[in-house]
């Protein structure tokens, strides 16, 4: 397997003194290489030896298995949330002694800013004890400051390691469950729900984990501060405590209601990104169907579905935050006014100190602890999700292994064998089946579509479990998917599979499965890397990838499932003869197949019907045995030329796909094997990591999608109103205790008259402000949110709708990850993260700059300090951002190889199974973790580094301050020295907090900024014009291609050149030519996949001219990939509702599928599972002719369609195509010879050029022809069969008056055509 990742540099954080771990000052190198150049996967550190993913989730393991057998002991249900408890508990109570110290300087804090106020009451300057007491407090206030600065921030990264190791070993025993489900469990579950654990469920641990310590904390520190302020104000201190305790539990309310929201929101989310991974997969024939509507109607449902849901949890959030801003502002309002109404009068010392003790505590209680509850309830939730997953079923691992002794006698043995895929159906998968097989043997198993035949490896596999029945395997199994799957990595790992290279035994395997040629032509050989699902390979060259996977391993049986589907006729043979009879001769291997030639070869044959074992025996047994089924296997020996009956030419397979000419082929000489056109390659493009900083224009574009100019302008001055009264507040009540003050001396120096404020009146004005900050507060935040969420809402809708208008091309060179990457998590970020940390960020901006006039209106001289703070710190966050950045774009780059990762390794299940490589995948799994893990400890540790950094700024800010009001004493009064620190003081938590959301709101907008890159992507033709086609065109069917030359991108080769032809009217057309011919693309032209240059018509109407959408749907197509959805059989069959049942049940009928969709539960309204995988390959080919017969269309394509069925259903749809199309125009791209033999006309490409175009029995009468040496590599009797099904459509045929390609056009003009003869 190939290595994951690059090398990376030993962690310094392990070798780091005390010094440096506070400060974190061991990743300043990392800080100066990343101000100089863009960081690389080379530049992270590797991963703490306690961080690796492998030694934390099998420490998880090992105590989930423990909770599990003892939970079956005593007979409960097992709780994976114990498991993590009991793994965890010990290093995370630690922490909480930090948590403690933090709390306790927090609350002594104001104490000693009263006993500064007080001094500045009672000024005396002559008093110079009162002074150095006082300059003792203000140090104490400035350590205070510190050692919050240094404590939190070695708190908060402790914490977080502690969830990431969580979800770090969460995810490794999701994996290595997944790769052990049975198929029963992976019917419960879908890989949408898998990535969405994944991907969004364990992230819940990461965010648990840094609050859960404040439930404790949190009504400790309350209570001490109770105590403090019934010191300060008496009882009337109890008033403002049970507001606070009021606002707590609607807090907690809040979050219960958002975890619902949240869990019935991840629900309309799992089948929206589940549909899109359809809709992605399958572009190619949405688009050929012209069914982009349909599924955009689906998609644009689920998702308003998601947004109703998503709006409700952000107005809970807006309603949250907003109670948070006004919180404190309506607790003094209740305490404040409650204490002058008991006839109290109003000091600056006890204003300040209840405000500072008050904001103290008000952080912890309201914030933090209702917080804590919150994510408790919701990783409650995904512990109930995970566990759910986790208690699936396992498959019962049945692979006998040989002892060393016995080497030589591999087995199978099965009697009576009785197994079913799915209970619910009566009808079992596998019936009676016994079967006996030694050393050496080859087995043929054969039958109809859907008889069971894979379902018969699987259960060899052990994927199918038997309900009666013995099944006796030795020996080691290895093998081939009928569905060929590799893995993302280079064509050599794929092949080798986590074996050692042996350069001889690879080079023979490589020959056995004619790789050699293709691997040369490839631009790196073996080490070509391949995309999602082998994007970059043919269909051919990734079934022999596939089936030289199995070889390359030492086995001794070998269960191939139709691996000579996928190939033409000659690497067909060459595969049989060199490695299924040559390089295994030794070997027990099961084939199963559809190619009747080659059952000679083999020692027994069975065949399947209906999952009964109708015959078992060799060639001879079974010919002789007279059984109607003989009419799948007439084939006569090449010894006696028998002419076949006239009515049915013997359809053996013959095959001509996606595969390159094996080298080695008997019939070809090696020079002309030489001369083979080249395969276009298409390498998987690179992921655009966009740099530098996030543009103003994208902010604009991001703000405009939600809001008009106007509205945003209101916004702004809402916001402002807000701030506004908010720090009037405080102001009043400074400016009320200094009025209180001057009547106060007034009173002591004029003994006579007593003077009394006019209580009322000040009252009246602060409650006027009070109730005037919490309408603005809240009004503000639902605005917000809701422009938010209706602007994630737009930009979804405008990138879906790029992405279904964009060519093909695209979903051919980016893999589905990536496109499913825009769709899940960054539209994730959009809809829920983004509108709260922008919303909290203008909060915390606006506060910011209140904060700095209030204190600057006091102390003029404070801007002096605050403008050099504040140039230190544009330069830190500047410093720091472009590091940051590029760690943030890291970790998103290296947490997409875990995902695409999991889905291919879901895909190559049974594959990653059958040779047990389980280990091997889970051990990749965990390099791809633990490279994830390594950006993500930078990512911890830098936005550390920086807080530190800031909060050390904060920190001198306040010292200044405190120092600077004690020199300046003289001047000021109580009242503003006040308002000055109590501002300051806050200012701490608060600056590094609002500079670390500007920073992560410029982090989130580069999802914003990839969402909206393809928004902006290049779109196809329009699917509607000004210009449309006539109501019943095309009438006749007749299509011209008048010098076509295509490539699939405008700087790709051209891949045909100047093609002029024309199919006429009714007839039947067989494309054929050797692989990389251009058959496909000649589809692909007429479809316009990618615009061509030339001209195409179709009843003498320029196609080039119509929109896409009435081209296309005026073209019916067959795919060489049958591809269902997710979604009831009649939708699958006619999405867009236009046909009655009857029509469907007719067209089923036709298709041979009636009594398949009778026998399922709801008939057409069955829900299929996910992309069909409930039916066969085959079945799924015939859903897709059943398409064709509904769409009743003139021109009818089929490509290669006919790989995956037997001969005896493959006739059948050869006739219903006859019957159904007698009045198409029908263009068959070949795959077996004989279903074009008796075409009208074949077409011959060579090279993207016409070589021949003309009767099949007029190209056999040129012996040097391409067509006659294809025919004659079928073999000596085939080829004869062949001329004889030929010669005798020539004769039956009535000749139109056509000679040498001219023709009359419907207007009676002359065309003419040079057919490149």
């Amino acid at each position: 397997m190939d290595k994951v990742g690059k090398d990376v540099k030993t962690n310094p954080a392990a070798t780091a003194n005390i010094f440096s771990k506070i400060f974190f000052c061991w990743l300043n190198p990392l800080f100066s290489i990343g101000y100089k150049r863009n960081l690389g996967e080379d530049d992270m550190y590797e991963v703490l030896p306690e961080d690796r993913s492998q030694i934390l989730g099998q420490e998880l393991q090992r105590h989930w298995d423990q909770n599990v057998q003892k939970a079956t002991k005593e007979m409960q249900s097992p709780s994976l949330s114990r498991a993590i408890i009991c793994c965890y508990w010990k290093s995370y109570a630690v922490l909480g002694f930090f948590t403690l110290v933090e709390e306790v300087i927090k609350v002594v804090q104001p104490v000693f800013l009263g006993k500064i106020i007080q001094y500045f009451e009672s000024y005396d300057p002559e008093n110079t004890a009162a002074f150095h007491s006082a300059l003792c407090f203000a140090a104490g206030l400035s350590v205070c400051s510190i050692g919050l600065a240094l404590i939190h921030h070695l708190y908060f990264y402790y914490v977080q390691r502690t969830g990431m190791k969580i979800r770090v070993a969460m995810c490794h025993m999701i994996y290595k469950k997944a790769l052990c489900l049975s198929s029963a469990a992976m019917g419960k579950t879908t890989t949408g729900q898998i990535v969405n654990l994944l991907s969004n469920d364990v992230n819940r641990f990461d965010e648990v984990t840094i609050f859960l310590h404040f439930l404790w904390v949190g009504p400790l520190q309350a209570a001490a501060v109770v105590g403090l302020l019934w010191a300060e104000i008496g009882p009337s201190c109890l008033i403002g405590m049970v507001v606070l305790m009021f606002l707590m539990p609607t807090q907690t309310m809040f979050g219960r209601l958002f975890s619902k929201f949240r869990s019935k929101t991840a629900i309309l989310t799992d089948s929206r990104i589940r549909t899109m991974n359809e809709v992605v997969s399958g572009m190619r024939i949405i688009k050929m169907y012209a069914w982009e509507k349909p599924f955009a109607a689906l998609v644009s449902d689920l998702r308003r579905k998601e947004i109703a849901m998503t709006l409700k949890s952000s107005y809970l959030r807006g309603l949250n935050m907003a109670s948070f801003f006004c919180a404190s502002k309506i607790i003094l309002f209740f305490t404040f006014t409650v204490y002058v109404l008991l006839g109290n009068t109003l000091t600056a010392s006890r204003v300040f100190v209840t405000v500072s003790l008050y904001s103290s505590v008000r952080l912890t209680v309201t914030l933090f602890f209702p917080n804590a509850i919150e994510k408790l309830f919701e990783s409650r939730v995904s512990v109930r999700r995970i566990q759910e997953f986790l208690q699936l079923d396992e498959i019962r691992q049945v692979n006998a292994v040989l002892h060393e002794e016995d080497e030589k006698s591999a087995s199978v043995d099965i009697q009576d064998l009785t197994c079913y895929w799915d209970k619910s159906l009566d009808a079992p998968t596998l019936q009676n089946v016994s079967l006996n097989l030694s050393s050496n043997q080859l087995l043929a198993v054969i039958g109809p579509v859907g008889a069971g035949k894979s379902s018969l490896l699987s259960s060899i596999l052990g994927e199918l479990p038997n309900e009666k029945g013995m099944m006796k395997v030795t020996g080691q199994l290895t093998y081939a998917s009928q569905q060929p799957w590799v893995f993302p990595g280079t064509i050599r790992s794929n092949i080798l599979f986590g074996k050692d290279l042996n350069p001889q035994k690879y080079e023979r395997v490589l020959r056995a499965c004619a790789l050699k040629r293709d691997l040369e032509l490839l631009p790196d050989g073996d080490l070509t890397v391949i995309g999602d699902k082998g994007a970059t390979l043919s269909g051919g060259q990734k079934a022999r990838v596939n089936l030289a996977r199995a070889v390359y391993q030492e086995a001794d049986i070998y269960l191939l499932d139709d691996p000579l589907s996928a190939v033409d006729a000659e690497v067909g043979r060459h595969l049989f003869e060199q490695c299924i009879c040559g390089l295994l001769k030794k070997k027990l291997r099961i084939l199963v197949t559809h190619q009747l030639q080659y059952l000679k070869a083999a020692d027994q044959i069975v065949v399947l019907k209906e999952g009964h074992m109708v015959a078992k025996g060799t060639y001879t047994e079974l010919q002789h045995s007279g059984l109607d089924f003989t009419s799948l296997l007439q084939v006569e020996d090449e010894e006696e030329p028998q002419t076949p009956a006239p009515e049915t030419p013997s359809r053996s397979r013959t095959l001509s796909q996606n595969s390159v000419m094996s080298q080695a082929s008997d019939v070809h000489s090696v020079k002309d094997g030489d001369q083979l056109p080249v395969e276009p390659v298409q390498t998987v493009v690179e992921e655009s990591r966009a740099q530098g900083t996030i543009k103003i224009s994208l902010y604009v574009k991001y703000l405009k999608a939600g809001a008009s100019f106007l509205v945003l302008v209101f916004m702004l001055f809402i916001n402002l109103l807000a701030q506004v009264s908010y720090i009037m507040n405080d102001w009043w009540l400074a400016y009320w205790a200094k009025k209180q003050d001057e009547v106060t001396n007034q009173n002591v120096t004029v003994t006579n008259r007593t003077q009394e404020l006019d209580r009322d009146f000040y009252l009246g004005i602060y409650g006027g402000l009070t109730a005037a900050t919490i309408l603005l507060g809240f009004f503000r935040n639902i605005l917000m949110f809701y422009m938010f969420v209706s602007s994630a809402q737009n930009l979804h809708n405008h990138m879906f709708k790029a992405i279904l208008r964009t060519p093909v091309r695209f979903f051919d060179i980016n893999p589905i990850g990536r496109v499913l990457n825009r769709f899940s998590k960054d539209i994730g970020l959009l809809d829920t993260n983004l509108p709260w940390t922008f919303i909290d960020f203008l909060q915390l901006f606006l506060m910011i700059l209140g904060v700095v006039a209030v204190a600057a209106s006091v102390i003029p001289l404070i801007l002096v300090p605050v403008a050099v703070l504040f140039g230190v710190f544009i330069y830190v966050r500047r410093y720091f951002l472009r590091t940051s950045r590029n760690i943030k774009r890291l970790e998103a780059t290296t947490r997409s190889p875990v995902f695409s990762h999991l889905s291919s390794s879901l895909h190559g299940l049974w594959t990653i199974r059958a040779f047990g490589a389980t280990e091997k995948f889970q051990n990749i799994f965990d390099a791809h973790q633990d490279l994830h893990s390594a950006s993500w400890f930078l990512f911890l540790t830098t936005s550390r580094w920086f807080a530190v950094r800031l909060d050390g700024l904060c920190a001198i800010f306040v010292t200044a301050t405190t120092f600077g009001c004690l020199l300046l004493g003289d001047r000021l009064d109580a009242g503003s020295v006040g308002l000055a620190l109590s501002y300051a003081v806050t200012l701490m938590g608060m600056f590094q907090w609002g500079v670390r959301q500007s920073a992560e709101v410029e982090n989130m907008m580069t999802s914003v900024e990839r969402v909206v890159e393809y928004t902006e992507l290049t779109s196809e033709a329009p699917w509607e014009t000004k210009k449309k086609p006539p109501p019943d065109w095309p009438s006749k069917g007749l299509v011209t291609f008048d010098g076509v030359s295509f490539s699939y991108s405008p700087e790709g080769p051209v891949v045909l050149h100047k093609l002029k032809a024309m199919f006429r009217p009714r007839e039947k057309v067989g494309i054929v030519g050797r692989t990389g011919a251009g058959k496909s693309s000649l589809v692909s032209a007429l479809f316009r996949l990618s615009e061509p240059e030339g001209k195409i018509y179709i009843d003498g109407v320029l196609t080039s001219e119509l929109g896409l959408h009435d081209l296309r749907q005026k073209m019916s197509i067959i795919p060489q990939d049958p591809v269902l959805f997710t979604g009831t059989m009649r939708k699958n069959l006619d999405p867009f509702n236009q046909h009655t049942d009857e029509q469907l049940w007719t067209a089923l009928e036709e298709v041979q599928l009636k009594s398949v969709v009778e026998d399922l539960p709801g008939r057409l309204e069955t829900v299929l599972a996910e992309s069909g995988s409930n039916f066969s390959v085959g079945q799924r080919q015939l859903v897709c002719l059943a398409r064709a017969v509904l769409r009743k269309n003139r021109i009818l394509v089929i490509d290669e369609a006919t790989a995956n069925v037997d001969p005896r259903t493959d006739e059948l749809i050869q006739q219903t195509i006859r019957e159904k199309f007698k009045e198409c125009t029908v263009l068959t791209i070949a795959h077996r010879l004989n279903t074009i033999i008796d075409s009208d006309r074949i077409l011959v490409l060579e090279a993207g050029r016409i070589s021949a175009y003309d009767e099949p029995y007029t190209l056999l009468q040129d012996h040097e022809g391409i067509f006659y040496k294809m025919v004659q590599q079928t073999g000596k009797q085939e080829a004869l069969a062949l001329l004889e099904a030929a010669q005798q459509a020539y004769n039956k045929r009535s000749r139109p008056s056509i000679s040498n390609g001219h023709a009359m056009t419907e207007d009676g003009s002359l065309v003419i055509f040079e057919t490149a003869l």
